[in-house]
Formats: structure tokens, sequence, C-alpha cells
């Protein structure tokens, strides 16, 4: 994790781009486009809801599969 003050159920920005495989700078485009929503945090260091990385996680396969 980014921070020992994250939450459980949460992700920080590090986190994310694990599971997506891909750069921090990537998941903060994420962000700018709307396709991820900050759910906490501060602006240096957002969380993001474990729920809405799975749910991009699952579409990015689903395109890849396709």
């Amino acid at each position: 994790m980014d921070s020992p003050y994250i939450p459980p159920g949460y992700y920080g920005t590090r986190d994310v781009a694990r599971a997506l495989h891909t750069s921090p700078g990537a998941v903060r485009n994420l962000v700018y486009r709307g396709r991820l929503r900050r759910a906490g945090g501060t602006e240096r260091q957002p969380w993001f809801r474990a729920e809405d990385v799975a749910r991009l996680l699952t579409e990015r396969q689903a395109r890849a599969a396709a």
C-alpha cells in the first residue's frame, strides 16, 4: 500500500497501477478521463474503492479477450 492510513477495502495509486498492470501516471489519466473515481484521501494520495478497481480490471480483460 502507498500509505498505512488507507482503510480496508480501498487502494492507493500504486496498488491500482499494480492491479491494472500500468503506471501511476496512467491511473491519474483514468481519473482525469472519468473512468475511475477517487473515494477519499488527499489530492496527492487519493484512495480508490476496491470494487471500482475490480470493475475496471474486468472491463479491460473483457476488451482484451474480444
